[in-house]
């Protein structure tokens, strides 16, 4: 099959459209995409089953099928990724917590980091109850299901609004086992220049990546240092959703091109 991106157009800069199109035919439409596989960039929630369903009919497949993208979705690859991640519980466990606090409190496939201090970080238990019943508020979040997350202080670069911590944190892309591009994770922040991609770091993105692989096939980590220097898994993404942050777009479509050949 031929690989075509469909993207919502709504969602994806006018910088990284030009790029993607260097390397992909790109489709706004999923009734264009008959006998190809897919690759849903920034289109494929809130329904992706419906998605795969349809495409299925057109003798098309999407990149990760509705299973693999669960295993993401719903925080499961948390069972097998937990010894590189900070500890983590979600609805149905947080009573049995006997972590005291902090807490950084989000939904399991997004959060409110831009509004860190008052919907993200939480200083006791308690509060952090109050601040996931704030955030069931909205709807999207609400669909995905809350995860209270141990909070790990991590290498701050420099401090941004509502005291959002911009830190040594960087994404990688991965198809299977194969790493397609990294770059600095806060875009929006201008420390770039004082980041530093560590040799550990790479080691661990791939040795989590080898994991990861297993259950899914397209998919961003995010990686960040912590304060004594050690490197952990800060999230796992749909790397058809993940946005591309200060990653190298030309190696990021370019070689994602060449792994589907």
């Amino acid at each position: 099959m031929n690989p075509v991106l469909l993207i919502r157009k709504e969602f994806a800069s006018k910088y990284e459209l030009q790029h993607a199109e260097k390397y992909f035919p790109v489709e706004e439409s999923r009734t264009k995409c008959a006998g190809s596989l897919v690759i849903g960039r920034y289109s494929v929630v809130p329904f992706y089953d419906e998605l795969e369903r349809d495409l299925a009919c057109i003798g098309s497949q999407i990149i990760n099928s509705f299973e693999q993208h669960q295993w993401i979705a719903t925080f499961a690859y948390y069972k097998e990724l937990k010894e590189y991640t900070p500890e983590t519980w979600d609805e149905t466990n947080f009573a049995t917590c006997p972590h005291p606090g902090p807490f950084v409190v989000k939904g399991k496939m997004s959060s409110k980091k831009r509004r860190w201090k008052t919907h993200m970080f939480a200083q006791t238990k308690r509060d952090a109850l109050r601040l996931g019943e704030r955030l069931l508020e909205d709807t999207n979040i609400d669909d995905q299901g809350i995860v209270y997350r141990k909070f790990v202080p991590l290498r701050t670069l420099e401090m941004g609004p509502n005291e959002l911590r911009y830190t040594n944190e960087w994404r990688f892309y991965y198809y299977q086992q194969q790493r397609l591009s990294c770059g600095y994770y806060w875009s929006m922040s201008d420390c770039a220049d004082k980041a530093e991609l560590k040799p550990e770091a790479l080691t661990l993105a791939d040795q989590i990546a080898k994991i990861a692989s297993r259950h899914t096939n397209f998919f961003a980590l995010d990686l960040a240092e912590t304060e004594g220097g050690n490197w952990i898994l800060i999230e796992l993404n749909d790397g058809q959703s993940a946005g591309p942050c200060d990653n190298d777009l030309d190696e990021l479509y370019g070689n994602l091109r060449s792994a589907l050949r």
